[in-house]
C-alpha cells in the first residue's frame, strides 16, 4: 500500500484504481455504452445514499450543493433555519441569505453539536419555516451532529431537511430514506476518494414536490432536468466524463470493501487519531459525544503555536494537515482521516506531529 502525506481534510489521497481509471479515453457521452456505465454509478450511490429515490450527479465542488438544495426547493422571501455550529454552517447561511431567503440563525458554539432539543425549540418558535438549512460533519470543528436524531423530527414538523454532507459522505453513515432527508449532497474530492469536481445530491419525494412550488430561475442546477436525464442514464450537459470515470472506480472499490466496513474503518481510524493526538496534550474542538470520524480538530498545547505546527510539519515532515477555519484560523489544526486512508499513514502523522510538538515546546 502506498503512503500519502496529504492528510487535510480534503482534497484527499487518490487511490491507485481512481487515477488509472481517470486515463481512460473519451466515449461519446450520449451512446449505449455510456448509459449502462452511468445508470450502474447512480445504483450505487443511491445505495450508498440508503435511498431508493434519485441521485444526481453533476460537474461542481461540494459547495455549489448548498445553492443547488435552495434553488430548486424554495422561493425568495421563504424563512429557513440555519443552525451553525462552525464555518461550513455559517457557508450555507450566508447563501441562504445571498439568495433571499429569510435566514434564522440559531447558534451554537463551535465544537458543540446541533442536536434535537436545539433544533425543536426552533422549530416551536418559528413554526412557519419552510426548511432547515442542516451541516451533518462539519469540517472546521470535528463535530458529526446527529442527523439521524434532527431529521425526523424536522420531517414531522413538515419542513424540508437540506443537508450538506460534503465531509461525511462515503465516511460515515447516511441513511436518507429511513431518516427522512429530503436533499442531501456532497462532493467527490471527500470520502469519495475523487479529485473535486463532481457535486452528489440525493433527492427525496417530498424536494420533488417543493420543486414544483419553487419560484427561482435556475437552469444548470436545475432539479427535474437533471433528474429526468439520470433516469435515462444521463446528464443534462455535456458528461464530465473523466471525473466520472474516478467515481465508478472508487464506488467500485466502496463495494469490494463492503460499506459498513468502510464505516467501521472510519470509526477506528478515528478514534486511534483522537487517542493519539490526545496523548500528544492537544484538545478537541467537538464535545467528546458528537466526534467526527473523518476529520479531527484540535487546539495545541499551551505555548505551542498551530501554525507553526502546520508550517513544521510540512517542512520537517513532507506531511500537510489543515490549519484552522473562521473564528479557529490560527487557533486550530485539522487531520483529515476520509476515505482512502488507512493506520500506516497516520502513525506516520502522529509521529511526526510528536516530533514537532516536542520541538515547538522546547
Amino acid at each position: 500500500m502506498t503512503a500519502t502525506d496529504l492528510r487535510i481534510p480534503g482534497p484527499t489521497p487518490l487511490p491507485p484504481e481512481v487515477l488509472q481509471a481517470m486515463q481512460r479515453e473519451m466515449i461519446p457521452p450520449r451512446n449505449a455504452e455510456f448509459r449502462a456505465f452511468f445508470s450502474e454509478l447512480l445504483e450505487q450511490m443511491r445505495r450508498f445514499h440508503g435511498t431508493s429515490e434519485t441521485v444526481v450527479v453533476l460537474p461542481g465542488t461540494g459547495s455549489s450543493g448548498f445553492e443547488f438544495t435552495i434553488v430548486n426547493t424554495l422561493s425568495p422571501g421563504d424563512k429557513v433555519l440555519a443552525i451553525t455550529c462552525g464555518s461550513f454552517g455559517e457557508r450555507y447561511a450566508t447563501v441562504g441569505t445571498m439568495l433571499g431567503l429569510e435566514v434564522v440563525r440559531i447558534e451554537q458554539p463551535w465544537g458543540s453539536a446541533i442536536t434535537s432539543r436545539e433544533v425543536g425549540k426552533a422549530l416551536e418558535e418559528h413554526p412557519d419555516v419552510k426548511a432547515v438549512l442542516y451541516t451533518y460533519n462539519e469540517t472546521s470543528t470535528g463535530v458529526a451532529n446527529p442527523l439521524h436524531e434532527v431529521a425526523p423530527m424536522v420531517q414531522k414538523h413538515g419542513a424540508l431537511m437540506l443537508v450538506d454532507a460534503v465531509s461525511a459522505a462515503g465516511g460515515i453513515p447516511m441513511e436518507m430514506d429511513a431518516w427522512g432527508i429530503d436533499m442531501i449532497f456532497s462532493g467527490s474530492q471527500k470520502a469519495w476518494m475523487c479529485p473535486p469536481g463532481l457535486v452528489i445530491i440525493g433527492v427525496g419525494k417530498r424536494a420533488f414536490e417543493a420543486y414544483e412550488q419553487a419560484k427561482y430561475p435556475r437552469f444548470f442546477w436545475d432539479l427535474k432536468l437533471a433528474a429526468d436525464r439520470a433516469k435515462e442514464g444521463n446528464t443534462p450537459t455535456t458528461s464530465p466524463l473523466t471525473m466520472l470515470y474516478a467515481l465508478k472506480a472508487a464506488a467500485d472499490m466502496i463495494d469490494a470493501e463492503g460499506l459498513e466496513q468502510v464505516y467501521a474503518r472510519h470509526a477506528r481510524l478515528g478514534a486511534y487519531v483522537r487517542r493519539g493526538v490526545a496523548e500528544l496534550g492537544y484538545r478537541m474542538i467537538a464535545d467528546e459525544e458528537y466526534v467526527s470520524d473523518t476529520v479531527t480538530a484540535v487546539t495545541p498545547p499551551d505555548g505551542v503555536d498551530a501554525g507553526e505546527v502546520v508550517a513544521r510539519m510540512k517542512s520537517d515532515h513532507g506531511i500537510d494537515i489543515g490549519g484552522g477555519l473562521g473564528k479557529l484560523q490560527g487557533k486550530a489544526l485539522r487531520i483529515g482521516h476520509m476515505g482512502w486512508t488507512h493506520q500506516p499513514e497516520l502513525e506516520r502523522t502522529l509521529a511526526a506531529l510528536s516530533d514537532v510538538t516536542d520541538k515547538l515546546r522546547d
